[in-house]
């Protein structure tokens, strides 16, 4: 399974911070907005990746992320030149996805759970179908928005909803089948003049096979796109990593775990950003491993 990752956007909901570099490089807490859902499409075991993003803002990424050599897996990178929505990214790879299933997340969602890493690969492990994560809201008139019949299986799909009907949003990380690149061909520009990935995912819903996973509690999802929502995610992780000492959405901590790289690699990475708190917990992470 192939992986993309979406970091395009003007980000004018973050305005004036966004107006000299891009929403997904804004720091929350103490790493690059990107580096979360990078971690999370690692964590579901996928190694090859595509970053997609602005003309201006794409060189920015390759200089933050490299080739990928450095956590063990490989970057590819591609330009959008207009936020047409989300599902044009499987329009844009759709060459370099060559009919592989493939899963696509939004460059500002950082999910957290203490199970995500068997939640993600149980979903990249399916042969056919979309499977998506629901999370409840108080808000979803901001969101897509799914709602779940008596058996509890998904029922309905609405974006952005004036009156919505269920609490329960759809967040940016998803999982499709082969068919994925075919199906965007069939959508058309909403009245906002975007592909929604909304319509994607209807058309599998439509068709019986979209799975909806629902993430409750000892989960959270944030969606960083708003200032109240940036110091939300910052104050999280920052909460997080210091009362318990794990890190959150580190992709050096990730490979290790994952096997992609080993303690000398990581331990590598740690002093890149030796004078950091980042930097003392990743050596002690590669010291600990190598002293078993």
């Amino acid at each position: 399974m192939k992986g993309i990752l979406l970091a395009g956007g003007s980000g004018t909901r973050l305005h004036p911070m966004t107006l000299a570099t891009s929403k997904q490089l804004l720091p929350v807490y103490d790493k690059p907005m990107i580096y979360y859902p990078l971690s999370t499409l690692m964590l579901a075991g996928i190694r090859d990746i595509m970053i997609i993003s602005t003309p201006d803002d794409l060189p920015q990424f390759q200089r933050l992320l490299g080739d990928g050599t450095q956590y063990g897996v490989r970057f590819s990178y591609r330009v959008q030149p207009s936020p047409d929505g989300i599902a044009q990214a499987f329009l844009i790879a759709e060459d370099w996805l060559a009919g592989a299933p493939c899963a696509l997340a939004l460059g500002d969602n950082l999910i957290f759970a203490d199970h995500l890493s068997v939640l993600l690969q149980g979903a990249a492990r399916r042969d056919s179908g979309a499977t998506v994560f629901a999370y409840q809201v108080r808000d979803p008139e901001r969101y897509g928005v799914v709602t779940f019949d008596a058996e509890g299986r998904a029922s309905t799909l609405v974006e952005k909803p004036a009156h919505p009907v269920s609490h329960w949003a759809v967040t940016g990380l998803y999982f499709y089948d082969a068919r994925v690149s075919t199906f965007a061909r069939q959508i058309r520009p909403s009245p906002r003049g975007e592909l929604e990935i909304t319509d994607l995912n209807r058309i599998y819903l439509e068709e019986g096979s979209l799975q909806v996973e629902k993430l409750g509690r000892g989960c959270a999802w944030l969606d960083a796109g708003v200032p109240d929502a940036l110091l939300q995610a910052g104050m999280f992780v920052q909460t997080i990593q210091s009362r318990q000492g794990m890190l959150v959405g580190s992709p050096a901590e990730v490979a290790f775990r994952m096997g992609f790289i080993d303690a000398e690699q990581l331990r590598e990475i740690a002093r890149t950003v030796h004078k950091t708190e980042l930097g003392r917990l990743l050596r002690n992470m590669a010291d600990g491993e190598a002293g078993r």
